[in-house]
């Protein structure tokens, strides 16, 4: 049994299908330990006969150490797009001929998918120019954003060591992902105490939240610096050649960057709409993506389950669904990754929910929340499975001190250090919420750092995409986000919603 990981045990997966199943998408091994893999297009999940309990690990460490050189001469591994009959291409890399998802929905939103070709390397050496102005210029970097244009960022800040970055990187705000007045009054009343500069992120600029941030942010900048000035401190991040920002910045002359027509929103962390912000924080992009390249290579390598963690994962995921576990729970010992499990929940609730199906992604951080959600996952509804997010090494060190009485009852814990007293915390949770009904497994990363990060990122991307088209549904659209913006128009008063304000006033 490999020492590394949590263990998820065969009766809880289940075989998605038959060995013999010519649907199953690869050969399957004579151990049914191995047998969850790859009956991607099956129409039920009950083990065979064959299948007995035993124990699947699934811990996925991702690699910090390798090298990228070669990935030149790896090109040939880039996606594999084939027409299917009724649409537009689905990615058969990703786990899927179109013959998986025959209405091929959403291929025309796969520049995510490659990341050596999201960013063309002249607007790479713009972005970076530009940080380099932002970090001359200023102390803060107010990014103004919602979804996407705000949690890929904010995760990457967040949980990445400070002492990744260069001293020169400036200070980041967010503004413009919510509408909290209070939020945004504190916000503009410690904006003196900077120099400032704005990067204001939106596809159309008409989105609400951002808009109206952005309308405060810029009407501050004006009056505090001039609008002459006031430009030269303002970035836009926006469409190629449409849209109100893009008018707006055109006429004013910020300086661009180009959110890619092919790249939704919560797949664009590792687009200008990620990069800027990140670059400008003093993080070294050229490593993040290298990263990610990285992952496309690894994880684009096999098609089988057996090989491939990233399907391996996607496939278990799909599994547990199935078996009617509703809730996915991304639980973390790390603080610092609070924004990535939100990106996380974005990138698969968006993704997911749709035509009345998709997991819950739902987040816990411990030890907190063993103190409040803990007894839920230990003893509430079996509707649900954990995933784990684990550092393994993490780069900083605290030692527990020796006080030379036991008052606390805590002298056995004396010289030992918080990473390690934190990692047998985990193991003893994981062992403790199976033992209560509640599958779970983990995802490890060796240190987390700004390569290991970007690989990260493609992963659960990849993951997410094969998993949407495992359930049939489309992972790069959200029509079901337009339906609180007709009634938050209609209520505010938003000319042509007359009639709708109507209607709704009345059930209020």
């Amino acid at each position: 049994m490999p020492a590394r990981g949590v263990l998820v045990r065969q009766n809880d997966v289940a075989c998605p299908c038959p060995p013999s199943n010519p649907r199953s998408g690869t050969a399957m091994g004579s151990d049914p330990s191995t047998e969850i893999a790859y009956g991607l297009g099956c129409s039920g999940f009950a083990p065979p006969p064959a299948c007995t309990p035993s124990e699947l690990l699934l811990s996925l460490p991702f690699n910090s150490g390798a090298s990228h050189d070669s990935l030149r001469a790896q090109e040939s591994q880039a996606l594999d797009l084939r027409r299917g009959p009724e649409g537009p291409p689905a990615p058969s890399v990703l786990g899927f001929g179109s013959s998986r998802h025959p209405q091929g929905s959403g291929g025309d939103f796969l520049g995510w998918y490659d990341p050596s070709k999201v960013v063309p390397s002249s607007e790479l050496d713009s972005i970076k120019e530009a940080s380099k102005r932002i970090q001359d210029q200023s102390e803060l970097l107010v990014t103004v954003g919602i979804g996407g244009s705000y949690l890929g960022a904010r995760a990457v800040l967040e949980a990445l060591p400070f002492e990744e970055a260069s001293e020169n990187g400036v200070d980041i705000d967010f503004a413009g992902h919510h509408m909290s007045a209070r939020d945004t009054e504190m916000l503009l009343d410690h904006l003196d105490d900077y120099e400032i500069s704005i990067n204001v992120i939106s596809k159309s600029g008409t989105t609400t939240e951002p808009a109206i941030a952005f309308r405060l942010l810029k009407a501050y900048m004006e009056e505090r610096y001039g609008k002459e000035e006031a430009k030269t401190r303002i970035y836009a991040t926006t469409d190629a050649k449409k849209g109100a920002l893009r008018k707006l910045a055109t006429e004013e002359g910020y300086s661009t960057f180009v959110i890619p027509d092919d790249v939704g929103g919560r797949f664009s962390v590792l687009s200008p709409v990620g990069l800027l912000p990140i670059a400008a924080a003093g993080y070294d992009i050229d490593v993040l993506l290298a990263g990610a390249r990285g992952a496309f290579v690894k994880y684009g390598a096999s098609t089988s389950v057996l090989e491939n963690d990233c399907l391996r994962y996607a496939a278990s995921r799909v599994a547990l669904y199935r078996q009617g576990k509703a809730i996915e729970i991304l639980s973390t010992f790390e603080p610092a990754f609070h924004y990535l499990i939100e990106w996380w929940k974005q990138l698969n609730g968006e993704s997911e929910g749709k035509n009345g199906t998709g997991l819950f992604p739902a987040g816990c951080e411990f030890s907190t929340d063993l103190h409040s959600m803990g007894q839920w996952i230990q003893e509430g509804q079996r509707n649900a499975f954990e995933t784990f997010l684990i550092e393994e090494k993490s780069s900083a060190s605290v030692v527990v001190p020796d006080t030379g009485d036991d008052l606390d009852g805590l002298a056995y814990l004396a010289g030992r250090d918080l990473s390690e007293i934190n990692l047998e915390a985990w193991k003893g949770v994981s062992l403790a919420h199976y033992d209560g009904g509640m599958p779970n497994s983990s995802l490890i990363v060796e240190t987390m750092n700004t390569r290991t990060l970007g690989e990260m990122i493609h992963f659960f991307e990849r993951a997410t995409g094969i998993s949407c088209y495992m359930q049939g549904v489309n992972p790069f659209d959200q029509p079901g986000v337009e339906a609180y913006k007709a009634n938050m128009f209609a209520l505010l008063g938003k000319p042509g919603f007359e009639a709708q304000a109507k209607a709704l006033r009345a059930r209020l």
